[in-house]
């Protein structure tokens, strides 16, 4: 098994070195690279990935609230623009790219802040595509927009049925059909990726899982079956997606290639940390489940397997390891955040 992880900028490593796959994929990028969301959950380490992987330019867009996070990615290699995407001045602004990753949405607080929601999650990506016509654009939804399905099934295909539950997951759908509606007008080449569970040590189902057992907190088994995936392995997957974009436009789940159990994972997480998890509730016989068959068909299985993650997870809750503090209320089946 590979070294266990001990710091932010191992962690950081871990999800920036990047795959021969990846340098490959990235040195066929004849242009820049516009990441805009640069500064979320995701943003910093993909646009680090894609700069060691040899991408001639990678030019992060972000409010940058945070000056620390633009100086980090800047010393990695990153041009940063600080600018509000929801400007309609500001996006004009935006240098030119032929190859676009549109990151930006708003999860957290969204139950509070409802027209938020809506203009970063379904008003933005319309924009974004029409600024942006000629690009090969991969946006990042969510798996949310997707009906429940059986807890025994591999999940919901890019086919399957959508239900979205709560106002985040209606936007995140509206979103996607107003870039698909500008993508067919314009004819811009287009990928919509419904992400689900992607996970790191400071953020994710799995880290919440570990911080819940390690502070003897109730886990609610009603969400009783996911699908996680390693951030790091979602990046790389991202970094291979721009031959893939469409038009008409392409759906794409992203997530791991299991579905597992939220009881079990809970199980031998506290028993990697020694701490037996405190559990409650039932596993309802349904589950946000997304099925990734087709991605893993066309790039392969992530590097990073569930046991793996355990074993890096236990000792860095151990050690009071560094988190994002964005629990992602994976549990909830009320649709909010």
């Amino acid at each position: 098994m590979a070294s266990l992880i001990k710091t932010e900028a191992q962690l950081i490593d871990q999800m920036t070195t990047p795959s021969p796959a990846v340098c490959q994929a990235v040195a066929e990028l004849a242009g820049p690279v516009l990441v805009l969301g640069a500064a979320g959950k995701m943003g910093p380490t993909l646009a680090e990935l894609l700069v060691r992987a040899g991408a001639r330019e990678v030019i992060g867009v972000s409010r940058f609230s945070d000056q620390w996070q633009r100086d980090y990615l800047a010393s990695t290699g990153v041009k940063t623009v600080k600018a509000d995407l929801l400007d309609p001045q500001a996006l004009a602004s935006l240098p030119e790219a032929p190859y676009i990753f549109l990151m930006a949405g708003f999860k957290f607080g969204a139950s509070g802040d409802p027209s938020t929601t809506w203009a970063m999650n379904t008003y933005l990506p319309a924009q974004v595509v029409q600024r942006f016509p000629q690009s090969r654009i991969v946006y990042v939804s969510s798996g949310n927009v997707y009906a429940y399905t059986p807890a025994s099934s591999r999940g919901a295909t890019e086919e399957g049925e959508v239900g979205p539950v709560g106002e985040y997951a209606q936007s995140r759908l509206g979103g996607e059909r107003m870039a698909q509606f500008m993508a067919k007008r314009q004819g811009t080449p287009l990928a919509i990726v419904r992400l689900f569970y992607a996970t790191e040590l400071r953020y994710g189902i799995l880290h919440d899982l570990a911080w819940k057992i390690w502070n003897q907190q109730p886990i609610d088994l009603s969400m009783g079956h996911v699908n996680p995936l390693w951030q790091g392995d979602a990046n790389a997957y991202l970094c291979r997606l721009f031959p893939l974009c469409e038009s008409p436009p392409v759906v794409i789940n992203m997530t791991g290639p299991e579905t597992l159990s939220v009881r079990q994972l809970a199980l031998d997480l506290g028993k990697a940390m020694g701490r037996d998890p405190v559990l409650i509730g039932q596993e309802a016989e349904n589950a946000l489940l997304g099925d990734a068959s087709w991605l893993l068909e066309r790039l392969g299985p992530p590097a990073v397997s569930i046991p793996q993650l355990i074993e890096w997870l236990a000792p860095w809750v151990q050690a009071g390891g560094a988190s994002l503090g964005k629990p992602t209320k994976y549990e909830s089946r009320s649709g909010k955040f």
